[in-house]
């Protein structure tokens, strides 16, 4: 009886947290706008493409993979402790290339038009 009463409770709550979960809108943030400037002194804002997923968020992507593969090197080395030091140092390294060796070189600016 407890156990099907902890099994409803949780399934309910579940449901509820995809309910809420879900995008209100499909079009928020889609918009990219750059800033081009004629010889004359023109400004104007040019619409482009957004960027693909991977140039968003390479630092994340990149440091995750990084943990996630010394994690793995480590756990088929030594274990469990193993898994932990080589996340640890799966971290430490991808965070050097990312941030040191290899800097992303665009910046990213979303403008909103109001």
């Amino acid at each position: 009886m407890k156990k099907s009463l902890v099994y409803f409770i949780l399934s309910t709550l579940l449901a509820a947290m995809f309910i809420f979960a879900a995008p209100s809108s499909s079009e928020a943030q889609s918009a990219y706008y750059r800033k081009r400037v004629y010889r004359n002194g023109r400004v104007t804002w040019v619409r482009v493409r957004k960027p693909s997923y991977y140039r968003r968020h390479r630092n994340r992507i990149n440091m995750a993979l990084g943990t996630g593969g010394g994690a793995l090197i480590g756990g088929l080395l030594g274990g469990g402790k193993g898994a932990l030091i080589g996340a640890g140092v799966g971290a430490g390294s991808s965070a050097l290339y990312t941030y040191k060796l290899n800097p992303k070189r665009r910046k990213y600016r979303k403008i909103r038009r109001y």
